[in-house]
């Protein structure tokens, strides 16, 4: 039962009927999904009831088949309404509300008339779950057409029959696949697991049902309820009674490998499906799956994943700028200055969503180099089959390479990603401004050196603009577009678009060091240097780290990031904040031991020819002139605070001192998005409020006096505990 949100009234009632509309066609009943006032369909109280009166017109109907289909552009039903089950908070409603639901589904499973659905765009969760309970289904070939269960994603499971239903028609693998990890497919793969029965052009879709429909009724018009039919003599065991028991179990340990307990959603869906596949007694089997949705929607992981999936919509509403009237620019044109990894990965982040863009270096083997970036990423794609070789040479078509400006005047956005060093950066700029329109953008993918200063060497500071992406390029869903102080509102709001337009989730912050991201990263890894040194294993802070919810320890994100990057950025924040920010001096000793990270195959971690981490490298305590490890005492509360509540006390000072971004909210979508904080406890902020901000700075009063200076509480952190308010109260 995904939820999309609603932004009509429950009240507004009176355009229900317009909303699903009833056709009669002679022997075909055409059932047409238009929900009134709203961009998609979904499955709220009003069209659920609309529904149920709709089902029982057809009763009386003379009707022998019924086809269903959306006049949404590329929705057939998006899912259910966030706005209804955010609030739930007590698992008895949940059940009820959920089990209404259920019972207007089955009404279409009961008709005694077969029932076709035909599919053209998104098909998510409550969607799915209607689609799920037709007789029949067809789909488009188009690429908007997504079918689906995505409910895992916030946190619930589906409750609406997808949990019943889908392993009776695709068998227990390919369902627990879908429903476990939130996955939708494109149109051929649903045909290829047999979700549905066939797979049309968008422009034949309705065509190609009434065809299905008229088939069925000369066939003898007779009810299907179709059961999955494995295939090959490996499938036939794994779906006996012995082999599902060996599936559920492995699906098990997965899971709990990949959550670490963390989302019970996930779990619960498989303790459904597993009481509930092949069980004869429908209402017996949907009973369990209400009950489980009930158990886990009122969990703070669900509504911490709901306050996500608003927040990420939010998005998709701002520009970037207070004033409404500010429109951002079209970019159809770009560069990438600097064709390594990153600029390579920028470049085909760009040219996959149709801008054409050149990228440039000082000679040919670097050029190479960043074309082979953007070549791979494409590649993995196709041998996915997301694409046919046709389309990925069209992609491949909109970059180019120079080590010249040459076209450089039709350019609307250059984005700069050469070495970070002030200096050089100043003088490319200055010298790519001259060879540019006079309104073209230049932004700079800097992590850490002020965009102001960097804007100095602009003649039109106004269009000078930092666009932070995180690496990998195409695979972290942050920007951070950091205004300097002469970036202009129609520039940000140009980047902030494109950005989006990208894919990407833009954060739009103040200039100063670190802007949000790594100002509050850094504390956090430079405190898991600090704790090896007093003892405590690569092994332990990585694993206890990992624990809690983090993707990966701090010291495997250290050899990520790369130790010598690790150790400069390391630098430039002590020289900014002083004592507070003050390196382990371990962080210093790396350098000499000449361990890169991932990068040259040796940082804590050692790592392969293809950059897969292996085993932590002993050597390195020797090489760091420490012993072995030898703190087993330290507890895994304090190795864990050490390091979020240096992030908490960071953050207090970046939002309420020096207002780097504008709410809670943006620091909790940057830290999820920009270092994968555990999206089950809502962001950085979100858990400091969870934890209570005077038990945080307590704590970090006791680590001060006995550890450091490091940790003496920010004072709007102090201000904030001593009047017992929380972030997300206070401002």
């Amino acid at each position: 039962m995904e939820v999309t949100t609603s932004t009509q009234s429950k009240g507004s009632n009176s355009n229900m009927k317009d909303s699903l509309r009833i056709k009669n066609l002679g022997d075909i009943s055409l059932i047409e999904w238009d929900m009134q006032g709203e961009k998609v369909n979904k499955l709220s109280s009003p069209m659920m009831t609309r529904l149920e009166e709709v089902i029982t017109e057809l009763r009386q109907s003379k009707a022998k088949a019924v086809v269903m289909i959306s006049r949404k552009p590329k929705i057939f039903i998006a899912g259910a309404d966030i706005e209804e089950i955010k609030g739930l908070t007590k698992k008895e409603e949940a059940i009820q509300i959920v089990s209404m639901g259920q019972r207007i589904i089955n009404l279409i499973e009961d008709l005694s008339i077969p029932v076709i659905v035909a599919i053209h765009g998104a098909c998510m969760g409550g969607g799915c779950e209607l689609a799920l309970a037709a007789d029949y289904r067809i789909a488009t070939d188009d690429p908007s057409t997504r079918i689906g269960l995505p409910e895992t994603k916030l946190g619930i499971i589906p409750g609406f029959g997808g949990c019943v239903r889908l392993p009776r028609v695709i068998g227990l693998q390919a369902a627990l696949d879908i429903i476990l990890a939130g996955k939708a497919v494109d149109g051929k793969k649903a045909f290829k697991l047999g979700l549905v029965d066939q797979v049309v052009p968008a422009a034949l879709l309705e065509e190609q049902a009434m065809k299905m429909a008229k088939d069925v009724i000369a066939s003898g018009g007779k009810k299907r309820r179709k059961k999955f039919e494995p295939k090959g003599a490996m499938n036939i065991i794994l779906e006996s009674t012995l082999g599902r028991a060996v599936v559920l179990s492995k699906a098990k340990k997965m899971t709990l490998a990949m959550t670490r307990g963390n989302y019970p959603a996930q779990m619960k869906a498989i303790e459904v499906i597993s009481r509930t596949y092949g069980v004869s007694n429908r209402g017996k089997a949907l009973e369990i799956e209400a009950k489980g949705f009930g158990e886990v929607v009122v969990t703070d992981v669900s509504k911490n994943l709901i306050r996500l999936f608003y927040l990420t919509e939010g998005i998709k509403k701002q520009t970037g700028v207070a004033d409404p009237s500010v429109k951002p620019r079209e970019i159809k044109y770009a560069a990438v200055l600097g064709a390594g990894t990153m600029g390579g990965g920028i470049a085909q982040l760009f040219a996959d969503k149709g801008i054409d863009v050149r990228l440039k270096d000082i000679n040919n083997e670097a050029i190479a180099k960043g074309f082979q970036a953007a070549r791979s990423i494409w590649e993995k794609e196709l041998k996915k089959k997301r694409f046919t070789q046709y389309e990925f040479n069209k992609k491949m078509d909109l970059i180019s390479g120079s080590t010249t400006y040459d076209g450089f005047g039709n350019l609307d956005l250059v984005v700069e990603a050469i070495v970070e060093d002030m200096g050089i950066k100043k003088k490319v700029i200055a010298e790519t401004a001259t060879k540019l329109k006079p309104n073209a953008i230049i932004a700079t993918n800097t992590s850490s050196l002020s965009v102001t200063e960097m804007g100095e060497a602009m003649p039109n500071k106004a269009n000078f603009v930092g666009m932070h992406f995180f690496n990998p390029v195409h695979k972290m869903p942050l920007v951070e577009v950091i205004r300097g102080e002469h970036t202009s509102d129609e520039v940000t709001a140009t980047i902030f678009d494109v950005s989006k337009k990208a894919g990407k989730f833009p954060v739009v912050v103040k200039d100063g060091p670190g802007f949000l991201v790594n100002r509050l990263l850094l504390p956090y890894l430079n405190e898991a240097v600090y704790l090896l040194g007093e003892g405590v294993s690569i092994e332990t802070i990585d694993k206890y780290y990992l624990d809690f919810g983090m993707p990966m320890g701090p010291m495997h994100l250290i050899d990520e990031i790369g130790i010598d990057v690790a150790v400069k950025v390391a630098k430039i924040f002590h020289k900014a904040f002083g004592e507070r920010a003050e390196p382990s001096p371990l962080m210093l000793k790396l350098v000499d031991t000449k361990r890169l990270g991932k990068k040259n195959g040796k940082g804590f971690y050692l790592y392969d020819e293809r950059g897969k981490k292996l085993n932590v490298d002993q050597s390195v305590y020797k090489e760091m002139g420490l012993p072995q490890p030898t703190n087993t005492k330290m507890t895994r509360e304090e190795i864990v605070n050490r390091g979020i509540f240096a992030m908490i006390n960071e953050a207090a000072r970046a939002l309420l001192e020096d207002k780097i971004v504008n709410s809670p909210d943006e620091v909790d979508l940057a830290m999820i998005m920009g270092t994968g904080f555990p999206p089950f406890r809502g962001g950085l902020l979100r858990h400091a409020d969870s934890i209570g901000t005077d038990v945080i700075c307590d704590e970090l009063e006791v680590f001060a006096t006995r550890i450091g200076p490091r940790f003496k509480p920010a004072p709007p952190l102090m201000q904030l505990a001593k009047s017992k308010k929380r972030f997300y109260s206070y401002t």
